[in-house]
Protein backbone atom coordinates (compact mmCIF):
# COMPACT_ATOMS: atom_id res chain seq x y z
CA UNK A 1 0.00 0.00 0.00
CA UNK A 2 1.27 3.77 -0.78
CA UNK A 3 2.15 5.74 2.39
CA UNK A 4 -0.34 8.59 2.52
CA UNK A 5 2.25 11.59 1.72
CA UNK A 6 2.30 9.58 -1.89
CA UNK A 7 -1.46 9.78 -2.43
CA UNK A 8 -1.44 13.06 -1.77
CA UNK A 9 1.14 14.10 -4.50
CA UNK A 10 3.51 12.27 -7.01
CA UNK A 11 5.75 9.14 -4.76
CA UNK A 12 8.63 10.81 -7.14
CA UNK A 13 8.75 14.33 -4.96
CA UNK A 14 9.54 12.24 -1.53
CA UNK A 15 12.21 9.77 -3.62
CA UNK A 16 15.63 11.29 -4.17
CA UNK A 17 16.28 10.78 -7.38
CA UNK A 18 19.81 9.04 -8.15
CA UNK A 19 21.89 8.31 -10.85
CA UNK A 20 25.25 6.70 -11.12
CA UNK A 21 27.76 8.24 -12.97
CA UNK A 22 27.44 5.60 -15.90
CA UNK A 23 23.90 6.34 -16.39
CA UNK A 24 24.48 9.85 -16.56
CA UNK A 25 27.39 9.26 -19.26
CA UNK A 26 25.08 6.77 -20.98
CA UNK A 27 22.38 9.58 -21.60
CA UNK A 28 25.12 12.12 -22.43
CA UNK A 29 26.27 9.56 -25.18
CA UNK A 30 22.38 8.67 -26.25
CA UNK A 31 21.46 12.25 -26.57
CA UNK A 32 25.05 13.08 -28.62
CA UNK A 33 24.47 10.05 -31.17
CA UNK A 34 20.89 11.12 -31.47
CA UNK A 35 22.15 14.82 -32.47
CA UNK A 36 24.99 13.66 -34.81
CA UNK A 37 22.13 12.88 -37.75
CA UNK A 38 21.49 17.06 -37.71
CA UNK A 39 24.50 18.13 -39.55
CA UNK A 40 25.11 15.66 -42.65
CA UNK A 41 21.36 15.89 -42.86
CA UNK A 42 21.32 19.64 -43.49
CA UNK A 43 24.22 19.25 -45.60
CA UNK A 44 22.27 16.85 -47.98
CA UNK A 45 19.10 19.32 -47.79
CA UNK A 46 21.48 22.16 -48.80
CA UNK A 47 23.12 20.32 -51.16
CA UNK A 48 20.12 18.34 -53.26
CA UNK A 49 16.55 18.68 -54.37
CA UNK A 50 13.87 18.20 -51.25
CA UNK A 51 12.44 15.65 -53.02
CA UNK A 52 15.68 13.70 -53.20
CA UNK A 53 16.93 14.37 -49.86
CA UNK A 54 13.90 13.14 -48.28
CA UNK A 55 12.72 10.51 -50.98
CA UNK A 56 14.61 7.84 -52.56
CA UNK A 57 16.51 9.09 -55.37
CA UNK A 58 18.10 7.08 -58.40
CA UNK A 59 21.15 8.37 -57.48
CA UNK A 60 23.15 8.97 -54.20
CA UNK A 61 22.42 12.34 -52.72
CA UNK A 62 24.98 14.52 -53.27
CA UNK A 63 27.05 15.28 -49.56
CA UNK A 64 30.03 16.72 -48.75
CA UNK A 65 33.30 14.92 -47.86
CA UNK A 66 32.76 15.85 -44.07
CA UNK A 67 29.88 15.34 -44.26
CA UNK A 68 30.08 11.58 -45.88
CA UNK A 69 32.40 10.63 -43.02
CA UNK A 70 29.88 12.45 -40.20
CA UNK A 71 27.69 9.81 -41.07
CA UNK A 72 29.85 6.84 -41.53
CA UNK A 73 30.76 8.34 -37.98
CA UNK A 74 27.09 8.10 -36.62
CA UNK A 75 26.55 4.69 -37.71
CA UNK A 76 29.56 3.34 -35.85
CA UNK A 77 28.33 5.32 -33.27
CA UNK A 78 24.53 3.82 -33.44
CA UNK A 79 26.38 0.28 -33.18
CA UNK A 80 28.62 0.99 -30.36
CA UNK A 81 25.92 2.52 -28.26
CA UNK A 82 24.16 -0.74 -28.26
CA UNK A 83 26.98 -2.81 -26.48
CA UNK A 84 27.78 0.38 -24.40
CA UNK A 85 23.94 0.34 -23.46
CA UNK A 86 23.51 -2.74 -22.91
CA UNK A 87 26.55 -3.08 -20.05
CA UNK A 88 25.64 0.14 -18.09
CA UNK A 89 22.06 -0.88 -18.13
CA UNK A 90 23.53 -4.53 -16.40
CA UNK A 91 25.62 -2.61 -14.31
CA UNK A 92 22.86 -0.48 -12.96
CA UNK A 93 20.98 -3.97 -12.57
CA UNK A 94 23.47 -5.53 -10.40
CA UNK A 95 24.17 -2.15 -8.38
CA UNK A 96 27.30 -2.01 -10.01
CA UNK A 97 29.35 0.93 -10.08
CA UNK A 98 32.62 1.90 -8.99
CA UNK A 99 35.53 4.20 -9.81
CA UNK A 100 36.35 1.66 -12.92
CA UNK A 101 32.91 1.61 -14.51
CA UNK A 102 32.21 5.29 -13.70
CA UNK A 103 35.85 6.34 -15.52
CA UNK A 104 35.63 3.78 -18.27
CA UNK A 105 31.63 5.10 -18.89
CA UNK A 106 33.05 8.70 -18.82
CA UNK A 107 36.05 7.59 -20.70
CA UNK A 108 33.45 6.00 -23.66
CA UNK A 109 31.74 9.57 -24.12
CA UNK A 110 34.36 11.26 -24.71
CA UNK A 111 36.38 9.59 -26.73
CA UNK A 112 32.63 9.01 -28.54
CA UNK A 113 32.67 12.82 -29.66
CA UNK A 114 36.17 13.42 -30.51
CA UNK A 115 36.14 10.10 -33.14
CA UNK A 116 33.02 11.98 -34.39
CA UNK A 117 34.59 15.29 -34.35
CA UNK A 118 37.91 13.64 -36.17
CA UNK A 119 36.33 10.95 -38.16
CA UNK A 120 34.04 14.46 -39.48
CA UNK A 121 36.97 16.56 -40.17
CA UNK A 122 39.07 13.35 -41.75
CA UNK A 123 41.85 13.30 -38.98
CA UNK A 124 42.55 9.12 -39.23
CA UNK A 125 45.17 8.51 -36.19
CA UNK A 126 43.30 10.36 -34.19
CA UNK A 127 39.91 8.98 -35.11
CA UNK A 128 41.49 5.55 -34.99
CA UNK A 129 42.86 6.03 -31.27
CA UNK A 130 39.49 7.85 -30.03
CA UNK A 131 37.59 4.51 -31.45
CA UNK A 132 40.40 2.41 -29.37
CA UNK A 133 40.07 4.36 -25.75
CA UNK A 134 36.04 4.27 -26.99
CA UNK A 135 36.44 0.03 -27.42
CA UNK A 136 38.73 -0.09 -24.33
CA UNK A 137 36.19 1.24 -22.16
CA UNK A 138 33.39 -1.49 -23.30
CA UNK A 139 36.17 -3.92 -22.48
CA UNK A 140 36.46 -2.21 -19.03
CA UNK A 141 33.00 -2.37 -17.95
CA UNK A 142 32.43 -5.54 -19.76
CA UNK A 143 35.47 -6.93 -17.04
CA UNK A 144 33.74 -5.28 -14.26
CA UNK A 145 30.71 -7.29 -14.79
CA UNK A 146 32.14 -10.36 -15.37
CA UNK A 147 34.24 -10.28 -12.05
CA UNK A 148 30.88 -9.50 -10.39
CA UNK A 149 29.33 -12.45 -12.16
CA UNK A 150 31.68 -15.06 -11.57
CA UNK A 151 32.91 -13.81 -7.50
Amino acid sequence: MRPIACMARSCSQTKEKTMTPELKYLAYTAIFTTLMWLPYILNALSRNKLSDAVGYPDQPLVMSPWAERLKKAHYNAVENLVVFASLVLICNAMDLSNAATASAAAFFFWARLVHAVAYGAGIPWVRTLAFAVAWLSIVCIAWQVLMLIYT
